[in-house]
């Protein structure tokens, strides 16, 4: 079973539109969702939570519609953690843990617990006085508590300082040890998703550029530099972008299957590939 389907999503907005959206993320795997602000990202997030009914085409998570009745039956095997952490200021961790435990039946106080310590949170302290990184940790230590087996995180590492965002991706990866446990994460530290996700998927203006296994895709695509002359000998197929010095030199994404091997290549990183085809989707 996948644990998330999206079939030719659309949703029209004055303004914007999400424009045939499809991608697929297999259950057990992490899948990274990139884009710019307004791409559509958090969009396709409400409507994967059903926050949201598209204008066309449907939305499965766990096997279930997102618009069907027995979508709010499995709200409880999923955790989300959205930009900004959402709870009331006057309360403390420990009474964010009693409302919790009376939202989720599967809600594990001790596990709870145990990650207010993980994070160094204190007890006593209202929400209202937390760090932007506080009330993040806070928001995924209550994502996680009750065992879902779908995470959905739209920049759950944002105002993390290094140190504790390498603890949460960890976190994540002991997550997705159980081979029934997916992650799908949007964020904006695109270094982050090429250290976590086994998938990509890249959102520009409403559309879908691309969703694939991501190594796949650190393989199919390199960095050519040289002359302008050299450039210009390639197939124009073989080029997504290029970048030209005003000294003569070119900077390309190329797809390295249609350069000819005689020609040196450098590793493209997953950044150097969502920029370079958003560039040159423009």
């Amino acid at each position: 079973m996948n644990a998330i389907e999206l079939s030719h999503i659309e949703k029209n907005f004055t303004g914007f539109s999400l424009q045939d959206i499809s991608l697929t993320v297999p259950s057990g795997s992490i899948c990274g969702l990139v884009g710019e602000n307004g791409a559509g990202k958090s969009t396709t997030i409400r409507i994967l939570m059903g926050a949201l009914r598209p204008d066309g085409g449907s939305a499965s998570v766990l096997g279930v519609d997102t618009s069907s009745p027995e979508f709010l039956r499995i709200k409880d095997d999923i955790g989300v953690v959205l930009d900004e952490a959402y709870f009331p200021e006057i309360l403390n961790v420990v009474q964010v843990g009693k409302v919790m435990a009376a939202t989720y039946r599967s809600w594990d106080k001790a596990l709870y617990e145990s990650y207010l310590d993980r994070f160094e949170l204190p007890r006593n302290k209202p929400f209202s006085k937390f760090s932007r990184g506080m009330k993040m940790k806070l928001a995924i230590a209550s994502a996680l508590s009750h065992h879902p087996r779908l995470l959905v995180l739209d920049e759950a590492t944002a105002g993390l300082d290094p140190i504790v965002r390498d603890e949460v991706l960890d976190i994540f990866y002991e997550f997705t040890r159980e081979e029934d446990h997916s992650i799908l994460i949007s964020s904006h530290i695109l270094s982050d998703l090429e250290k976590l996700c086994d998938y990509i998927a890249a959102i520009h203006r409403g559309r879908l550029l691309f969703c694939k296994d991501k190594d796949s895709l650190l393989e199919e695509f390199a960095l050519f530099t040289g002359t302008r002359e050299q450039a210009d000998s390639l197939l124009p197929e073989a080029v997504v972008h290029r970048e030209e010095s005003p000294y003569g030199g070119v900077r390309a994404l190329v797809r390295r299957s249609l350069v000819p091997g005689t020609m040196q290549l450098e590793r493209a990183g997953v950044e150097d590939i969502i920029l370079s085809m958003v560039k040159g989707a423009k």
